[in-house]
């Protein structure tokens, strides 16, 4: 065990560089915040800090059940149960939005662990087909065992695919680190070959993804577009948000072109309402119908965006996450964007 004063220095440690962050950001133009980034880098360094905390085992420890991050985590989560999420999909539902239900979790190291993982999935399955909801499931490929077995774990979600299929749902294969990313294809192209309703995420901030996409394409895949949320080197990804989301359009636009020939579901996962507008007016420039591909958002995010795209035609579903390991989770969402780093100085303070 560490000493007191050492963990109150590290929690200290945290909340000073959360407030340093807000700091820089706080009641700035976009041009005042490029600016700062390019002389000082402060929200790269934060960035860099929170997602090497989502990998501490110690530090989870020593916040996990800390009121006031519990308390913070709540906006993002409806609840570590399973219920919670599902009552959470019933009244999005009601509002005409619908969901996609993810338990966190992520690199088990044993195969025992990784079938328990398997067989929530399939209660959830169930669950969703029984009450019809308007919801689909996600998972991540290590949650699934990837890394202890991973003949088994292309078995468990060739089953959870058939699963999906068979309660009117569908199956998403998240994508992880860089260093996943080949697995993780070459798995979804091999559920693919054998199941419609399984779609696969891409991180517009990789250099590599649109060579990913265009290997994909021939498939008439359904991806979840998103800018990735891990830590990884230049070399890797783009640094810079300017850089990301121009990535990301040129992204869209190619799967914006496969959905205008009904060759693709594009979903663009992300809360960034200036990059959401480019792509209905680079779609609607297309002739893509704004019922024709979807955007996807977190839970407790953009809420009132959420139900207004609904309202205009746009296909929206919000992802849902619940369970016990949400600390890694909580900390990429930090990561982020600086109004859910300020949400937890708030309750610091």
């Amino acid at each position: 065990m560490r000493p007191r004063h050492v963990r109150a220095s590290h929690r200290n440690s945290i909340i000073l560089m959360i407030q340093l962050y807000h700091h820089q950001t706080a009641d700035a133009t976009p041009s005042v915040v490029a600016a700062r980034a390019v002389s000082c880098r402060p929200m790269s360094l934060a960035r860099r800090l929170l997602l090497r905390a989502s990998r501490s085992a110690w530090l989870a420890g020593q916040l996990r059940d800390r009121a006031f991050l519990r308390r913070a985590v709540r906006r993002f989560m409806p609840g570590e149960e399973l219920p919670a999420a599902l009552g959470a999909a019933v009244e999005l539902a009601a509002l005409g939005i619908g969901s996609v239900l993810t338990q966190l979790g992520e690199q088990v190291a044993a195969r025992g662990e990784a079938a328990r993982v398997r067989d929530h999935y399939l209660d959830v399955l169930a669950q969703v087909g029984a009450r019809r909801l308007p919801a689909e499931i996600s998972v991540k490929l290590t949650h699934l065992g990837l890394d202890v077995d991973r003949a088994a774990c292309l078995a468990d979600v060739q089953v959870l695919a058939r699963a999906a299929a068979d309660a009117g749902s569908f199956l998403w294969i998240d994508m992880e680190e860089s260093r996943y990313v080949d697995a993780t294809l070459e798995l979804f192209r091999s559920v693919r070959s054998a199941h419609e309703r399984v779609g696969v995420c891409l991180q517009a901030y990789l250099r590599r993804t649109p060579a990913d996409l265009g290997a994909l394409l021939p498939f008439a895949p359904a991806i979840r577009l998103v800018k990735g949320a891990y830590n990884e080197p230049a070399t890797m990804a783009y640094p810079s948000k300017r850089d990301v989301d121009a990535a990301y359009l040129v992204l869209a636009e190619r799967l914006l072109e496969r959905v205008a020939r009904r060759e693709a579901r594009a979903v663009f996962g992300t809360h960034d309402l200036a990059l959401v507008k480019r792509v209905r007016e680079r779609a609607t420039t297309l002739r893509v119908a704004p019922g024709s591909y979807e955007v996807h958002m977190l839970y407790g995010i953009r809420s009132p965006e959420q139900r207004a795209l609904a309202r205009e035609g746009v296909p929206v579903r919000v992802l849902i996450s619940y369970g016990t390991h949400w600390f890694p989770w909580y900390m990429r969402r930090l990561a982020e964007r600086p109004a859910n780093v300020w949400f937890v100085v708030r309750n610091l303070i």
